[in-house]
């Protein structure tokens, strides 16, 4: 049963995708960061699946089991105000049916929005177009034969292919992007792309809000366009994935390292200074604050 107070949520968020200002959403992996997230003053909250996976000791791309995945959803949803969608990779099935009662059980958990993605484990060979299409469809119906709507994040996975050259990978995602559409997805995301003339053709030619990941090329050093940039590309949504879950993991190694190796603290005391900050995340994170 989908309550008054899901559907409101749900209707929100679908605005943010087509309001003026960008939609950033930073992602979170359980109850603790959700909070901060929210307390900083983001208008949603949007999980990473890595992440959520990772804080529970599993690789990423499906291996945790969805009844651990909905309770760190349900988890999530229960203690925070703002809307809430999850990443759900592939949709947790080996079939049509097996993934929609995986969305219903999802929906259930109060959430108002979802990522689905066109690839297995970052497969190369994508799933047929055609068939994504139909689970777009198939939990499109879903939504409304429950009575609010759903907002999809349809994902394509193009430019993970490894055989194609760069203009084939613009192309497919720009063709698998305007079907998605067409099969009812709300937003197209589009990642890993961090080029400005890429992220403008596929903002001008697929007819549906675009969602572009902020995802450096670490080791290379390219950086993405900045929020405002996006913005300016007419990009509507930007997320930061498991980026920000990374970089807590890779603080949580430095500081042990230097531990180790050196018998000192620099690093976790630079992190915790000021106090007065250090202070004020323990409180969002706990919810003191109220």
């Amino acid at each position: 049963m989908v309550s008054n107070i899901q559907k409101e949520k749900a209707e929100k968020f679908l605005k943010f995708h087509q309001e003026k200002e960008i939609l950033v959403l930073l992602n979170s992996w359980d109850i603790s960061s959700s909070k901060i997230v929210e307390a900083s003053g983001y208008k949603a909250i949007a999980t990473t699946s890595m992440g959520i996976a990772a804080s529970l000791g599993y690789p990423d791309c499906q291996i945790i089991q969805l009844s651990e995945m909905m309770q760190s959803i349900t988890g999530i949803v229960n203690n925070v105000q703002a809307p809430v969608t999850v990443d759900i990779e592939a949709g947790y099935g080996n079939n049509l049916n097996e993934i929609i009662d995986s969305v219903k059980m999802i929906i259930e958990t109060g959430i108002v929005g979802i990522n689905i993605e066109d690839s297995i484990n970052l497969s190369p060979n994508l799933i047929d177009e055609l068939e994504f299409c139909e689970r777009i469809s198939a939990i499109r119906a879903l939504s409304d034969s429950m009575g609010f709507h759903l907002v999809i994040n349809a994902r394509t996975d193009s430019f993970c292919t490894s055989t194609a050259s760069p203009e084939e990978k613009l192309a497919e995602a720009i063709k698998r992007g305007n079907k998605y559409k067409e099969a009812g997805a709300d937003c197209i995301f589009v990642q890993p792309v961090w080029e400005r003339d890429t992220i403008a053709t596929l903002v001008k030619e697929i007819n549906a809000p675009i969602n572009i990941l902020a995802n450096p090329g670490i080791g290379a050093g390219i950086l993405p366009p900045s929020v405002s940039e996006l913005q300016d590309l007419g990009v509507a949504r930007l997320s930061l994935g498991s980026g920000v879950m990374k970089a807590t993991l890779a603080l949580i190694k430095k500081v042990a390292d230097e531990l180790a190796d050196k018998g000192t603290y620099n690093i976790l005391l630079d992190t915790l200074t000021p106090l007065p900050e250090a202070a004020l995340a323990y409180k969002m994170a706990t919810g003191l604050n109220k």
